[in-house]
């Protein structure tokens, strides 16, 4: 059994756990993730490393609320435990000094890229990041991408934080006057895709985290199968990082969905079964 070690709502529906789980936490580098299960009846859910404390024994995720799991997660509270927490799996970020790299991130992306960037700057490399959200209401953990990165900018589709517009208008900006080494996304598959098309026509090297496909994070599944370069890969024990020009985006987007409407069922009855009380007479 794994201990919540603090609790924090950082966003709108959007929490930070920290995990006591010394051994990943020794061990984890960034771009890895870890599986957790809230009891022995839960289902496997796989979420980024977004930071260690080796000191403390902790680990730190941050996930939003969207379905079954996620919504039981974040009714437990600190000194409740986790059933299964498994980690550091996936292939860790390659880190070393490609001098000028901006980072792209959106949604709960932005504390996936955190770990990263952070390496990325000890490295010596230039970090640009780019954070893109509907809102600014909607914008996380601010304050540490400020200390992390060398410029941060902002996309909002409300325009009310940076510019009106999606990342890659940002992008466009950075790309025409700056010598951009390495672009790395994440963040939802249609913004990763967007960016993989403005930086394929640049030709600037671009590294995407395809986290957002994985389930079971084994392979075993196969629900994050991924055509790259025409070959069969698995996000979780492939990647979840590839090279964004080699992705088959719209054959990915597709298998995106494929599971939507039963994570819905699956919701609609955990919600049903917490909130009416007839089934326990």
């Amino acid at each position: 059994m794994y201990k919540i070690l603090k609790k924090e709502e950082i966003g709108n529906r959007v929490y930070s756990i920290e995990v006591y789980a010394p051994e990943i936490a020794r061990n984890a580098k960034p771009g890895q993730f870890i599986i957790f299960r809230i009891d022995d009846k839960g289902e496997r859910v796989p979420l980024t490393v977004a930071g260690t404390d080796i000191e403390k024994g902790s680990v730190r995720i941050i996930f939003q609320v969207v379905g079954k799991s996620t919504t039981q997660l974040s009714l437990l509270n600190e000194g409740d435990f986790i059933e299964d927490f498994v980690g550091p799996l996936g292939h860790p970020t390659k880190i070393k000094n490609y001098g000028v790299v901006v980072a792209v991130a959106g949604g709960v992306g932005t504390a996936e890229v955190l770990p990263v960037i952070k390496e990325l700057k000890k490295a010596g490399n230039r970090i640009i990041l780019i954070i893109g959200a509907r809102s600014k209401d909607l914008i996380i953990l601010e304050n540490e991408l400020k200390e992390t990165s060398d410029e941060l900018l902002f996309a909002t589709n409300d325009g009310t934080c940076g510019i009106k517009g999606f990342v890659t208008d940002v992008l466009k900006v950075v790309v025409a006057k700056e010598k951009v080494d390495v672009v790395y996304a994440i963040g939802p598959v249609l913004m990763m895709k967007a960016v993989s098309d403005l930086t394929k026509v640049k030709n600037i090297e671009t590294i995407v985290s395809l986290n957002p496909i994985m389930l079971d994070g084994t392979g075993m599944c196969g629900a994050c199968r991924v055509n790259i370069d025409g070959k069969t890969k698995f996000a979780c024990v492939d990647g979840p990082e590839f090279d964004a020009h080699s992705v088959a985006w719209e054959e990915l987007s597709l298998r995106l969905g494929l599971y939507k409407n039963l994570e819905k069922i699956s919701l609609d009855n955990f919600s049903f079964n917490r909130e009416c009380k007839c089934h326990k007479r």
